[in-house]
């Protein structure tokens, strides 16, 4: 694919919509693809944590895992685990940057990733072939489970002095949604739904380039999916004033009643700079998800390696836990995740 602008490919939120509802997953894929490259926005299909090109497929020792934007959560603990699966494996992982969970479900589906980090409720649509258009009848029954890992807070952040305090306040307003075809924009997208919110404008970046498009008064919220504090807000609020806006009340309980994987969150007081008291959201669960063509017992390695060793970690360690791996998973679990968590 073209190295193309995703204002020039996808010129009007219609127009993105139509394009996803009349595509499969490897088209979506492609175009999370695009919409990082173009852009310039932090989810780039290309970059990986060693310099290379990424999508091995996982030739002889060498494993392809996936993970998403590096302003996000996914990317450091990804290369956090990387670390510890070397040390304690003859495996090494090229961690790839990516526009994470739907790009995430592609990869896995063709083979270019071995492992990836994805959304519970994305891995339940894709594995069910239902939720959302990219998966609708296009089930993709190679996806298997590995272990859920952490709650990825829905973060709506916007800068403190806007008129935007509550959801309701979007009516009107442009607002990223997250990386096309990432997680993040199918949860944005019910968030806003739910709320009753359609007049706005979309606009479509990871998140370290939605923080500089807030900071630049370019658009007026950003929706970020990921385990607090997430690096993209933090410099933003280091550098602004930024107001999280809360997802809370009767709004919170029709989004969870409307999509049952959504959940209780707060976001603690001084998670960020400037922003003193704790804000009431909703949450998804983070996962590392494999599928079928991954021998099991590279599967089983490779959990032993990290869950042996969540003490190397340091991203996350309130809530990685052997006992919680299993908490929200959504899809069949791979033979060899299963043979070291059943032992």
């Amino acid at each position: 694919m073209p190295m193309i602008n995703i204002d020039i490919c996808m010129p009007t939120d219609q127009t993105r919509r139509r394009f996803i509802a009349t595509t499969g997953i490897a088209s979506v894929a492609a175009l999370a693809g695009c919409a990082g490259n173009g852009d310039g926005g932090d989810g780039s299909g290309n970059e990986t944590e060693d310099g290379g090109d990424g999508g091995d497929g996982g030739t002889a020792n060498r494993l392809s895992w996936h993970a998403g934007g590096t302003g996000g959560t996914y990317f450091p603990l990804s290369n956090e685990i990387k670390t510890i699966v070397e040390a304690n494996t003859d495996f090494s992982l090229n961690v790839q940057s990516t526009g994470a969970s739907v790009e995430n479900v592609g990869s896995l589906s063709d083979g270019s990733a071995d492992f990836a980090l994805i959304q519970n409720d994305i891995a339940s649509f894709a594995k069910n072939g239902t939720g959302i258009d990219a998966f609708e009848d296009n089930a993709i029954e190679s996806l298997q489970g590995v272990a859920t890992l952490y709650p990825e807070t829905i973060t709506l952040v916007t800068l403190a002095g806007s008129d935007i305090s509550t959801i309701d306040d979007l009516s009107g307003a442009t607002i990223n949604t997250g990386d096309l075809g990432s997680g993040t924009q199918v949860n944005a997208n019910q968030i806003l739904e739910s709320a009753g919110i359609s007049d706005y404008s979309e606009q479509n970046a990871g998140f370290s380039q939605a923080s500089e498009q807030l900071a630049n008064g370019d658009i007026d919220a950003a929706f970020v999916v990921g385990g607090w504090p997430v690096g993209a807000i933090e410099d933003l609020a280091n550098t602004n004033d930024v107001q999280i806006v809360p997802i809370d009340g009767e709004i919170r309980e029709t989004v969870k009643s409307d999509a049952s994987w959504f959940a209780d969150d707060t976001i603690p007081s001084g998670t960020y700079s400037g922003v003193e008291e704790a804000v009431e959201t909703v949450a998804v669960q983070a996962m590392i998800a494999t599928h079928s063509g991954v021998d099991a017992e590279t599967v089983e390695t490779v959990t032993a390696a990290i869950f042996d060793n969540l003490d190397e970690l340091t991203i996350k360690t309130d809530f990685i836990t052997v006992d919680s791996a299993q908490d929200g998973m959504s899809i069949e679990l791979n033979d060899g995740a299963a043979a070291y968590f059943d032992a």
